[in-house]
């Protein structure tokens, strides 16, 4: 196991200087110190001026980057995700008709949640929803730090809501059945006949979840009189958070508590990569890797983060960002309980929203976002998506006074100017980046592995190694790329993908070898069993500086299934170059307004 160094402390003049970081304290461990970190500024400035500058104006979508590079910090320079803007454009997906609403489906097993209406109340008053001015920010505080004031008004909110009539859209379960309704195939694409919309395995998913979490949380403010009422995030990317908060896990009574949770972990530390590890040591090594990878080691393109490019008549699922098929897959399955039949609540997309852990937990994912927006990349370029179809893709939500309003991808980028920031604290993953190792003399043991020409399609229903050629020998910018994944869409599945990897312990990801996972919640598509193929991106420019590379024109490849029996079939494999080249105007602008600060 790499030696675990959980230092997070920074300089007080640093922290005061830079409004992204906090006051420094220690996580101290009996580990000997490997990785210095970091923490970083993230500091934006907040215009009351924004518009609704994206709307089609004259037929034509006016270009917001010159008015995002007027408004200072990161957020002109590089919030926005960037890249990938299609020559001929298609239409954004639509919000859905209401009227319109089916019979949601179990992804676990297939069958209709008969019984079960998650469609919401309808009404033909809808109003397209403008931001208001920003007078106060919201602070959403990190829950394993809030105190009992917090957690008192917290309960009572949530308890209100509880209580409101069903038939109320701000309704608990009204709210919950939102997550079932947009996820479960509730919705068709209007004008598509009956395909479905996803806001998963998209460019979607973090939008869609920004506004969802938006409302839900003036929703609750509202029902207990405090518009400055924010929600907590659950920080399991850091070692004091890696557990579920106890104001979830205490009092039966409490209006946030939920018996339909895994009992084995209602008090254990996350496993990020779900290897079934014990050693809790191994665990938090294991979850800082996972970050780290999920946020800067594994991304070469700004949609390997965001989720892939999905618009008016395509299918559904196109393929899952770093941080969607990873930790947030993983924490849904680790807090699920596998005690029901579809690993209700949390473990079923169908159900998750009615865990108050749910808002907690992706309030973390949006943070996520937050961050990423924000880090210091000299490698990639301006973190923007232009794409039209992108900016006006639109969603339905009722909000705190029971109005339903159309909402914009376009409006998310800046959750300030949506009047809510994050509490600053430690970020241990920034530089947790597995030490190197040298692999060619495990290589030289395994060179007898076929090619991976020889093998797919693959069915991965065991440990599988192979070869893959290069693009060029030797260190190059390269991009590992499986394709045409398609899967048994009743199972919760997740593989783990290791390069030139020495020791084969499956159970350890805190090394050099590790690349990146797979990982889907059970998912069940109208056309049947199986979904639709999708593809995942992984950059291997970093991870041959720190693995022996030399001038090898292969790489020996090794997939571990976290799930049991098949399910997975691997269309291909193949290296390409990374088509993604460094800008040096966004990354100068980056430089500009971002600091990292070693302790």
């Amino acid at each position: 196991m790499t030696s675990l160094y959980l230092s997070c402390a920074t300089s007080t003049t640093a922290a005061s200087r830079h409004p992204f970081l906090k006051p420094p304290h220690i996580i101290t461990t009996h580990a000997k110190p490997s990785h210095p970190l970091h923490q970083i500024s993230c500091s934006s400035t907040t215009s009351q001026n924004h518009s609704d500058d994206t709307k089609p104006q004259g037929g034509k979508v006016v270009d917001r980057r010159n008015v995002l590079l007027g408004m200072g910090g990161l957020y002109g320079a590089a919030n926005l995700v960037s890249g990938n803007t299609p020559a001929a454009s298609a239409n954004p997906i639509l919000p859905p008709e209401l009227n319109k609403c089916g019979t949601a489906t179990n992804w676990n097993n297939g069958e209709s949640l008969d019984g079960i209406n998650c469609c919401p109340p309808l009404t033909t008053d809808i109003i397209d929803y403008k931001l208001p001015p920003v007078f106060q920010m919201k602070i959403r505080p990190s829950a394993h730090r809030v105190n009992a004031e917090y957690m008192y008004k917290y309960n009572l909110a949530t308890d209100r809501m509880r209580r409101l009539p069903a038939d109320d859209p701000r309704n608990f379960m009204q709210q919950a059945n939102i997550h079932c309704a947009y996820c479960n195939g509730a919705y068709d694409q209007p004008g598509q006949g009956t395909l479905d919309i996803q806001i998963h395995k998209c460019w979607l998913f973090f939008p869609f979840h920004r506004w969802y979490l938006y409302f839900y949380e003036r929703i609750l403010g509202k029902l207990i009189g405090d518009p400055t009422f924010a929600l907590p995030f659950w920080n399991w990317d850091n070692p004091k958070g890696m557990t579920i908060p106890p104001m979830f896990v205490e009092d039966p009574r409490s209006a946030l508590y939920d018996r339909k949770r895994n009992q084995k972990n209602v008090r254990a530390v996350v496993d990020l990569g779900l290897t079934d590890a014990t050693d809790t040591l191994q665990l938090v090594s294991n979850n800082l890797t996972i970050m780290h990878n999920e946020m800067i080691r594994g991304i070469s393109d700004p949609l390997d983060f965001m989720g892939a490019r999905y618009s008016e008549g395509t299918d559904p699922n196109p393929g899952e960002g770093s941080v969607e098929r990873g930790s947030h897959t993983s924490i849904h399955a680790w807090v699920g309980d596998p005690e029901q039949p579809s690993g209700e609540d949390l473990g079923n997309f169908y159900s998750a929203g009615r865990d108050p852990l749910f808002y907690c937990h992706h309030a973390n994912v949006d943070r996520m976002w937050f961050l990423w927006q924000r880090l210091p990349n000299n490698k990639l370029p301006d973190k923007r998506i232009t794409d039209p179809d992108y900016l006006n893709a639109s969603f339905l939500f009722y909000d705190e006074n029971a109005q339903l309003v159309k909402v914009y991808v376009r409006d998310t980028f800046d959750n300030r100017r949506m009047g809510f920031d994050y509490e600053r604290v430690d970020l241990p993953w920034m530089d947790y980046r597995p030490p190197p190792q040298a692999a060619r003399t495990k290589i030289n043991k395994v060179v007898d592995a076929p090619n991976a020409k020889t093998l797919f399609p693959l069915k991965l229903d065991r440990v599988v190694r192979f070869q893959v050629d290069k693009t060029k020998k030797g260190k190059a910018d390269e991009i590992l790329v499986l394709e045409n994944i398609t899967v048994d869409a009743s199972k919760l599945l997740k593989f783990d993908v290791f390069v030139n990897d020495e020791d084969d312990n499956p159970s350890e990801l805190d090394k050099a070898s590790y690349l990146g996972t797979y990982a889907q919640l059970p998912h069940k598509p109208r056309s049947g069993t199986t979904s639709n193929s999708s593809s995942i991106r992984l950059k291997l420019t970093d991870l041959y500086d720190d693995i022996d590379i030399g001038d090898d024109d292969a790489i020996v490849v090794t997939l571990v299934p976290r799930h049991r029996g098949p399910g997975v079939t691997i269309g291909g494999i193949k290296i390409i170059e990374n088509p993604t080249k460094p800008n040096p105007t966004a990354a100068a602008a980056a430089a500009d307004d971002t600091t990292t600060t070693s302790g």
